[in-house]
């Protein structure tokens, strides 16, 4: 038996533990040795204290011990707790109000020298903390990013339990359907020639669970996705999944934002205000140039079109007579921004589309713009009439197809909020957005895409215009937005074969490819499948927000890069001739020169 047993951990001692005799374990966190005098930093997850070795009262082999320690050793001490005086206190330490009187000091196991500090604002390279994650973990940073994982996950446990909610796992291994994202795919030893798919999400599985009669499904499931990767995207990643049979948008949603308010609670004390603002995808996209509006700060859009359409500045104009449209954001106090800026400005809009961004720049003496020759006094008036603008003020301008100006123009919103910190960080702003478009046009390939998925319910009052006005059917899905990034997802599905097979139908499906990839699906919703809807929130992006990191990454605990390897364990890896033939594999690669 281990016969180091741990009293206490490290970061829990205070000034009423003082005269306990205690055994602590953990890491060491820093050595300071006076000669007589040894100082340790005793590390575990849930903090640290300091350890005193004073050779004048503690045996000599604990001085010894002590004064061969390094940094991220693993020791056990034995002592006494104790108060420190009152110059001596630390208040920058949970912990700093008592001192452990080392007894005995045990070396379990030494560590060589770490390649990084183990501290907390590392500035190391990411690749290298990647490549020993084991010792990042060790970090309290990340550490308190984990704990508060497993907090977020119980507490989304325990209130769907209370709800009546069914926790129900999925297969991991099941078949590809190559709508959406590319699959990660798994040769199948037993069925040659054959591959299972790795699951993007457990969709399919979770309307079979409703048409099976559980009415209320929830799993904390892995999904994996074969696509490009960026700081909130990883090729798995954990999703919390619900279904329920029976209800309509309102009730997802009152339950969802009720289950919301109970982790922000019971995660971070925070107190959420319910019910949460809504709006349409299309207010959405009007106001704030997407479909995951950050209301933080205001800055919403102003539509120009009518007072531009016959001004005499040719780009307002023709923008305007070719169908598209002209939108302005007022920037309050951004008349200080020197030319190199807006130029920057200028060309950062381009990098979404726009071929140009005209500006006016409100000062006491004048307006400046470079697009001003080119309007009359009262155009230029009526544009800033129009747009609210005071002196100190700086109007952007973008004209051009509306998808374009809303990207643009939303993004550049974005950055003139963090540029001019009008972004309150420790604000939790939440909506919903609702009623999303069904279908999403693509000039490359010309057909239609689900803006969603394919098994979401269109309207009611919409479904007559599948046959001749696909573009203008509406979705009845709904997405939780927090601070400007989408949390989560759903849509009330589709339980009706013959509607099912209208949607595959404009996603430009032939029979004989939805009835071999969705068979099972089409063939269930003929034994009575109920009416059923659900949602899905990404843990590891909500967690994120919570912890006010800048990337999934930071709250998983073994993620990938963003070339989708694992640097630790040296993955994606080369494996036997042998493992290729007995799944009668023939690799086509050519290797690197």
């Amino acid at each position: 038996m281990y016969k180091y047993k741990k009293t206490h951990n490290c970061g829990d001692l205070r000034k009423n533990n003082v005269g306990e005799k205690v055994t602590l374990t953990g890491w060491v966190q820093r050595q300071r040795d006076l000669g007589g005098v040894v100082f340790l930093t005793l590390r575990d997850r849930s903090g640290i204290v300091q350890i005193t070795v004073d050779g004048d009262k503690a045996p000599a082999e604990a001085l010894a011990n002590a004064q061969k320690v390094r940094t991220e050793f693993v020791l056990a001490v034995r002592g006494t707790v104790t108060a420190r005086p009152d110059d001596m206190i630390n208040p920058n330490m949970a912990t700093g109000e008592v001192d452990i009187a080392a007894e005995e000091v045990v070396i379990i196991n030494k560590a060589k020298t770490t390649p990084f500090y183990i501290i907390d604002g590392l500035d190391a390279d990411e690749n290298l903390r990647l490549k020993y994650r084991y010792l990042d973990l060790r970090r309290p940073e990340m550490q308190k990013s984990l704990i508060l994982r497993h907090r977020v996950e119980k507490s989304m446990r325990d209130y769907l339990d209370n709800e009546g909610f069914l926790e129900l796992e999925t297969p991991i291994l099941m078949k590809s359907t190559p709508e959406g994202a590319r699959d990660y795919l798994v040769p199948s030893r037993v069925s040659p020639g054959n591959f299972f798919a790795l699951p993007q999400s457990p969709q399919q599985f979770k309307q079979l669970l409703m048409v099976a009669g559980f009415e209320k499904y929830f799993q904390i499931a892995r999904c994996f996705r074969d696509e490009d990767l960026r700081a909130d995207r990883q090729p798995e990643f954990t999703q919390l999944d619900m279904e329920m049979s029976f209800v309509d948008e309102e009730d997802i949603m009152t339950l969802a934002e009720n289950m919301m308010a109970h982790i922000f609670k019971e995660s971070l004390g925070v107190e959420m205000q319910l019910p949460l603002v809504r709006m349409t995808w299309q207010e959405a996209m009007d106001n704030y140039g997407s479909d995951k509006p950050d209301t933080r700060f205001a800055m919403k859009f102003i539509d120009l079109s009518e007072v531009v359409k016959d001004c005499g500045f040719k780009v307002f104009k023709e923008a305007v007579a070719n169908g598209g449209v002209v939108k302005a954001i007022v920037a309050k106090g951004a008349s200080k921004m020197s030319r190199r800026e807006l130029d920057d400005l200028t060309k950062f809009v381009n990098t979404y589309g726009a071929k140009g961004l005209a500006y006016f720049v409100v000062n006491e003496e004048e307006i400046k713009s470079p697009v001003k020759k080119f309007l009359s006094e009262e155009e230029l008036a009526n544009i800033l009439s129009t747009c609210g603008a005071e002196v100190g003020d700086t109007v952007f301008c973008v004209a051009d197809k509306y998808k374009v100006t809303c990207d643009s123009l939303g993004h550049l919103r974005l950055e003139l909020g963090k540029r001019l910190g009008l972004i309150d960080e420790d604000k939790h702003n939440f909506l919903w957005v609702t009623e999303f478009p069904l279908l999403e046009w693509d000039d490359e390939t010309q057909r239609y895409y689900a803006m969603h998925h394919p098994f979401t319910a269109p309207l009611e009052s919409d479904i007559p215009l599948m046959a001749n006005e696909p573009g203008k059917v509406r979705a009845r899905a709904y997405d939780m937005v927090l601070n400007g990034v989408e949390i989560g997802g759903g849509s009330i599905r589709i339980h009706e074969r013959d509607l099912q097979e209208k949607m595959f139908a404009l996603l430009n499906m032939s029979e004989e490819e939805y009835t071999e990839q969705f068979s099972c699906l089409l063939g269930a919703f003929e034994y009575g499948a109920p009416p059923h809807g659900g949602l899905a929130f990404g843990v590891d992006r909500l967690v994120m927000l919570m912890a006010k990191r800048d990337s999934i990454r930071d709250v998983i605990a073994f993620p990938k890069t963003q070339n989708a390897t694992d640097l630790m364990v040296e993955a994606p890896s080369k494996v036997s001739q042998a493992q290729l033939d007995e799944l009668g594999l023939i690799l086509n690669v050519k290797e690197n020169d």
